[in-house]
């Protein structure tokens, strides 16, 4: 019999902490047949699609702040997809609604140290009348999953849950344990999930010393050989708010001193600012592999003869190669002939691991005198090295099914959950294992419209990730 355990959640500061009992087995569609009852004798290609699908039907938006429907919702069900298979998760909650989820599957050697599996359960705001399918129905069309949270991260998500959930009827345990962890508020920085998980109950994390999630292990055409690109970096965080100050007055008079003047003008500096290229070793990794896939000579003094032959993954990679700023939201003013004493504007700054002195510096700079800086959101950049038996096992696994192609490093656009677990001393990876078409715009699906995932690509991601887990 296997014996699935929980760590203790002891450390003040839970809202709720709740444990869910064993319910009846969940009612799962599978993509082109009607909804039906899952058997015990389900795969977890059998019951991927479904489990998205009914993720996506549950609408997590995540608007910043408290106004959203929450993640408990779906936090209840994921603890019942776990609870059916003999898991005991715990529901903690750490505001109305917010809700993150905890299991522990015991593996071979407890002894060895665990490894981390995650992924968040929010989304970003979806309007639907911008899409051309409901973003909350869950919808097969053209060989795709279609709905908010498709590939960001309720596939990763669902294939977790399915893999688990065969695993666990066939009695399969891995080689160590597994701490499975469905996060509330990644999408608005961790707050109320990771973060709140991390500062209170970091004790259901005794123990582990590596993690895997978003995003990482998707294939990319470069050429013609397809890759899977390993997550081993992200760039880090700092949305910021700027301030102006100037004169009030009558707009009919000369305002040498005025607050809108000077925020468009440090506004123009920052959002037209060329940062210059910055690689760390998983980008020059990724961009060496690529260029020999190219037939191109790779000069890191200057990759843009690489960059430029990427196609449509241009975006993601040449992103990670610098530093980034763009403004996103401008206010000023209430009368048209009212100059106003103040003017605010919103920036999206991310910098590369081992860049942030020199990120900060060249915006001070840019400011200009007069403007003022305030954080609404920072974190930090994070790399490891593409090495080690986790890194090699993933590696593995994904060329067990693709053995034509070839697996690098690489960093990550954005920022992902990983940034608080590596306080903890984890050793963190982007791996959510999916083979995708060549023509789909996968960067674009990510906080996009008409966001999907391949049908196929699903399945692919469950046999990796059972591989994986076979020799994690």
């Amino acid at each position: 019999m296997i014996s699935h355990r929980l760590a203790k959640v002891s450390k003040p500061g839970a809202r709720d902490t709740t444990r869910v009992p064993s319910l009846p087995p969940a009612t799962i569609g599978r993509a082109g047949c009607d909804d039906r009852q899952v058997t015990e004798n389900a795969t977890a290609e059998d019951e991927v699609v479904g489990i998205c699908r009914d993720l996506i039907r549950i609408d997590t938006t995540n608007p910043g702040d408290h106004s959203g429907p929450g993640e408990r919702k779906a936090a209840e069900h994921v603890a019942a997809l776990l609870s059916d298979v003999g898991l005991e998760p715990v529901m903690l909650e750490s505001h109305p609604k917010r809700a993150s989820v905890v299991a522990r599957i015991a593996g071979q050697d407890s002894s060895r140290p665990a490894l981390l599996i995650h992924g968040h359960l929010d989304v970003v705001p979806a309007n639907a009348a911008d899409w051309r399918v409901d973003p909350f129905a869950g919808e097969i069309a053209d060989g795709c999953l279609w709905g908010r949270g498709a590939v960001d991260m309720k596939d990763m998500d669902a294939m977790i849950l399915a893999v688990v959930r065969q695993r666990l009827r066939e009695g399969r345990r891995p080689p160590r344990d597994i701490v499975l962890t469905f996060t509330a508020d990644e999408e608005a920085g961790g707050t109320w999930g990771a973060r709140w998980l991390v500062q209170n109950h970091a004790d259901v994390f005794e123990g582990v010393t590596e993690a895997i999630g978003e995003v990482g292990g998707f294939s990319v055409f470069v050429g013609d050989q397809r890759m899977y690109v390993l997550q081993t970096a992200e760039k880090g965080l700092a949305w910021m708010r700027l301030t102006a100050e100037g004169t009030a007055g009558h707009g009919s008079m000369v305002h040498p001193d005025n607050a809108v003047t000077r925020m468009a003008e440090a506004v123009a500096r920052i959002g037209r600012h060329e940062w210059p290229v910055r690689l760390i070793p998983s980008m020059r990794a990724f961009l060496d592999a690529a260029a020999g896939a190219l037939g191109v000579e790779f000069d890191p003094a200057d990759p843009e003869a690489v960059l430029a032959k990427l196609g449509p993954i241009y975006r993601i990679i040449a992103a990670t190669t610098r530093n980034t700023v763009n403004p996103t939201g401008l206010e000023a003013g209430y009368k048209v002939n009212v100059v106003p004493q103040s003017a605010t504007a919103d920036i999206d700054g991310r910098f590369i691991p081992g860049y942030e002195e020199e990120f900060f510096a060249e915006i001070d700079r840019l400011l200009g005198p007069g403007v003022k800086r305030e954080f609404i959101y920072h974190d930090i950049a994070l790399e490891t090295t593409p090495d080690g038996d986790l890194y090699k096992n993933m590696e593995n696994a994904l060329l067990a099914e693709d053995p034509r192609a070839q697996v690098v490093p690489y960093c990550m656009f954005g920022g992902t959950d990983a940034k608080w677990f590596s306080k903890l001393g984890i050793r963190c990876f982007g791996f959510s294992p999916l083979r995708l078409p060549p023509d789909l715009d996968f960067s674009g699906m990510f906080h996009g419209i008409d966001e999907r995932v391949p049908v196929d690509g699903l399945r692919f991601g469950v046999r990796v990730l059972d591989r994986f887990l076979d020799h994690c």
